[in-house]
């Protein structure tokens, strides 16, 4: 069989092409063997490619050490990075987290190296399908243009989440075919210039020669593409071109399946198997729960070390929201955040409080003062409601208060009442078939709004952030108390968990705050909406505020916790990560060196 060429960067990987075993199940394809090169220059083995190139945006199989290195959500490069969260556990478990989350990392990490070779992968099957594309015969003109538009979103993908993460990263194309005699200056090149417009190209062809709407759910359309588009519009700043995009978006944009663009009615039901690819989901990694391998691959298996511990859940402890964005979600007597003063009063926690037992009882209640109700859908905490699962005991689910605090991730979780269809127990941690959302409607609008404001359009920004925040006011949306604490699978009653207090902000709000104020707003409201998300690190990066933002955090949070003590965020360092030295090691050719390192690494 003739062996396929994929590229670690400049180093040759000629290997045969064994598409992975595991069902994917987001594309409703059977399983999948190897296919030799006559086989692939054909509609059904370019399909297979493009299937291929779906299957590794989930991070496994595609070379890192473990699934959570190169968790497609990125829970811990964008949420503990950013400030949304704790690594959690305790300091010796996986211990390469701990200098990510205080800004001392090197280029040594490991877990940089398995990101870096994990989206990479994709980059390699994106260009694998179109190379063999070009080739094969019994392709029409028109299906063609739909694969290259799939494999081209695809690849734009994989780039702009090496482009955000690494900053200087080489451009591989399927048109890079001298794999065997690479030109050290090339590649030199494609690491220093700047690869933006090349996603643009790819995102522009994907969004004019997409479908609509796809047969299959999993695979991307036109609408989601141009969202990405503007994605990229604004991490450069082009905020008209991000406008444009985006008010196209927002106006006739559909689901892949056919659904109108907009807010589900309930916020939780974005991180609910039973509610997945509604309205709401724009591009999503899709998930799948006991699909018969036995494995829990396809079942978000990036997040399986977070969830409670010591729970029904079994493993693990890490992912631990912080207090700094507990205390983000407080709310004043209009209902509107704290944007600029939320730490200073902090939300009422039970650290030191041994959990309640027949033993020794012991009593907590959670915090009665005002907070959004978003809150206790993203956040953990003793005396709330943990889905259907009972209230959240405190100290019993968690590893180490003094090290990572008193509260626990949610997002990522599953309900009780229909675990057996979508919790995964085919392995030490759980999965779930929870997808992962890379861009919701939420995200779409907040996006659209910072565009807004930055143009100078207040009004119209504040329209946008005040249909996050109606949806997040919606009483039917909230956390309620149990009908009967001691059985949490019989029902909710009607009393809010907590004292939720959430409104819009006032026509004219905005405006009275200028352009500084409302983005501001904006910015904080991004932090409520997709907390625990993997957005965080990113956002704060491009903003240019990541430097204040962080390290006032590390030092509020530093009081309470122990992990976080000597981090600091160092600007003009810490925006990107380095290039891992793995790759500027295997990509060395003699004495010279064909990757140029981040600055200050």
């Amino acid at each position: 069989m003739k062996a396929i060429r994929y590229i670690q960067l400049t180093s040759v990987l000629a290997v045969s092409l064994a598409i992975s075993s595991c069902q994917n199940s987001f594309l409703d394809q059977p399983a999948l063997g190897a296919l030799n090169d006559s086989q692939l220059q054909s509609n059904a083995g370019v399909q297979t490619l493009l299937v291929g190139a779906y299957a590794v945006l989930d991070g496994v199989g595609a070379g890192a050490a473990n699934p959570w290195d190169a968790a497609p959500g990125n829970w811990i490069y964008g949420s503990v990075a950013g400030g949304d969260a704790h690594k959690g556990s305790d300091g010796s478990d996986q211990a390469g987290i701990n200098s990510i989350m205080q800004y001392s990392h090197d280029a040594s990490n490991g877990f940089f190296n398995s990101k870096w070779k994990a989206v990479y992968e994709g980059v390699n099957r994106s260009n694998t399908t179109l190379f063999y594309l070009k080739k094969a015969k019994d392709i029409t003109d028109a299906d063609a243009k739909t694969i290259e538009a799939e494999a081209r979103f695809l690849r734009g993908h994989y780039y702009f989440e090496l482009k955000k993460m690494f900053k200087m990263v080489p451009w591989i194309d399927e048109t890079t075919t001298d794999y065997a005699k690479p030109n050290v200056d090339d590649f030199k090149k494609q690491n220093t210039e700047d690869i933006w417009p090349k996603i643009e190209a790819d995102l522009k062809f994907a969004a004019d020669n997409l479908p609509a709407t796809q047969s299959q759910v999993g695979r991307v359309n036109k609408w989601a593409a141009l969202a990405y588009l503007a994605k990229a519009y604004l991490y450069q700043n082009k905020y008209q071109d991000a406008k444009t995009a985006f008010d196209q978006v927002i106006s006739s944009g559909v689901t892949s399946n056919g659904l109108k663009y907009g807010l589900t009615d309930k916020y939780e039901d974005n991180f609910d198997a039973a509610a997945k690819n509604n309205k709401e989901s724009v591009f999503a990694i899709q998930m799948a729960a006991n699909d018969g391998t036995n494995a829990i691959d396809n079942a978000n298996s990036g997040q399986m070390l977070n969830f409670p511990y010591q729970s029904p859940f079994r493993c693990c402890g890490f992912y631990q929201p912080t207090q700094d964005l507990v205390n983000s979600y407080r709310t004043d007597a209009d209902g509107l955040p704290y944007v600029d003063t939320y730490n200073q009063t902090a939300v009422k926690n039970d650290m030191g409080l041994a959990s309640s037992t027949a033993e020794k009882p012991t009593t907590f209640d959670p915090d009665q003062t005002a907070l959004d109700p978003r809150l206790d859908w993203t956040v953990g905490r003793r005396g709330i409601p943990y889905l259907d699962w009972g209230n959240h005991p405190g100290q019993t689910w968690i590893r180490s208060q003094p090290y990572a605090g008193p509260y626990s991730p949610k997002k990522n979780v599953y309900w009780q009442y229909n675990q057996d269809k979508y919790a995964d127990n085919h392995s030490w941690a759980p999965g779930t078939a929870i997808n992962v959302l890379i861009i919701r409607f939420a995200d779409v609008l907040l996006m659209a709004a910072e565009a807004e404001a930055q143009l100078g359009n207040l009004a119209k920004a504040q329209e946008y952030v005040n249909l996050v925040r109606a949806r997040a006011a919606n009483k039917t949306g909230w956390v309620y108390k149990y009908q009967d604490e001691t059985k949490p699978m019989a029902g909710f009653s009607t009393t809010p968990a907590a004292n939720y207090k959430i409104s819009v902000y006032p026509d004219g709000k905005f405006a009275a705050l200028g352009k500084a104020g409302a983005l501001k707003a904006i910015y904080f409201e991004r932090k409520l909406e997709l907390a625990m998300e993997g957005h965080r690190f990113f956002d704060l990066s491009r903003w240019g505020i990541a430097e204040a933002t962080l390290n006032a955090y590390i030092a509020y949070e530093s009081k309470i916790t122990t992990d976080l003590t000597g981090g600091h965020f160092t600007a003009g360092k810490n925006e990107y990560f380095p290039i891992p030295q793995r790759q500027i090691d295997l990509t060395t050719m003699g004495t010279t060196k064909t990757l140029t390192q981040n600055p200050s690494y």
